[in-house]
């Protein structure tokens, strides 16, 4: 079988860009998600970026037109009947998403593959609320996501040859780079960038420097295109602690205790540019 349908699940700030890239690439995709309110803004989200690609000339008139035909929205979940893969992109909750995982499992055709855009938490667990661990795999875009390049391939530990090829194959026609990760907490990405965000707060905490000069040190001095603080405010405080949690639940090292100021923020509200307010103020 070869992946032609596609089913995102979430239509937030990944799952949209996930969507826009598959239709993009010449996959027909199907976005879900069960608020209305966030599949309609996920949708516009689409539209704009299309447009504003073929605005900037990225993209020819006909390419633009061919990429939105092939984009359709799901009110109701039971359009997974029809996909090939789904790619779930829904909150980074362990709970939330092996209960969509389980749904989808009744759902989706025997054939359908269950990936998840998750960006710490183990496969082989969310794989257990299936009964077909061989066809979960992780499959973690960047932010955002038609333009970073990379994509972390997770697999678990019953994820089969098969199914790991096909979704290799996938984002590689995606024009991604994929990786090819073992399910550790974090994987690569997050085991390594989590850790400097944590500790460019810990720094922050102690007083060492101002935000603005933590930032401008990892970008002047390690050529870094954006500051740990500000690229936390970006990636949002909430989801910071999260997979902070995860590294330091699932490692059982010190090394990965979450930095009280990055707790005392995410308590305040303080989550960073989708609140208006993080480590900087948005306006």
């Amino acid at each position: 079988m070869d992946i032609k349908q596609v089913m995102v699940i979430g239509a937030g700030q990944m799952g949209a860009g996930i969507a826009q890239v598959c239709a993009q690439a010449g996959f027909h995709v199907v976005v879900y998600d069960k608020h209305v309110a966030s599949l309609d803004n996920g949708m516009k989200r689409i539209h704009t970026f299309v447009q504003r690609a073929f605005e900037k000339e990225r993209i020819t008139e006909e390419q633009r037109d061919e990429t939105l035909q092939r984009l359709q929205r799901a009110e109701k979940v039971e359009a997974v009947e029809k996909a090939d893969i789904v790619i779930e992109a829904v909150i980074e909750n362990m709970d939330a998403k092996a209960a969509i995982f389980k749904e989808l499992d009744q759902l989706a055709p025997a054939r359908t593959i269950l990936a998840s855009n998750t960006s710490s938490l183990p496969i082989t667990k969310l794989a257990s609320a299936t009964n077909r661990p061989d066809r979960v795999i992780g499959m973690h875009f960047m932010n955002p996501v038609p333009i970073m390049e990379l994509v972390e391939i997770i697999r678990g530990l019953q994820t089969s040859d098969e199914t790991y090829f096909k979704v290799e194959q996938m984002a590689r026609a995606l024009h991604k780079r994929p990786v090819t990760v073992a399910d550790f907490p974090g994987f690569v990405s997050n085991r390594i960038l989590m850790p400097m965000i944590n500790e460019a707060i810990y720094t922050l905490q102690e007083g060492v420097a101002t935000a603005e000069d933590i930032d401008t040190s990892m970008k002047l001095g390690m050529n870094h295109p954006m500051g740990p603080l500000t690229l936390a405010d970006f990636i949002g405080l909430d989801t910071c602690l999260y997979i902070m949690e995860v590294l330091h639940e699932g490692f059982s090292d010190s090394k990965y205790r979450p930095c009280p100021l990055l707790k005392q923020y995410v308590q305040a509200g303080w989550l960073g540019k989708k609140t208006g307010r993080g480590f900087y103020v948005y306006t």
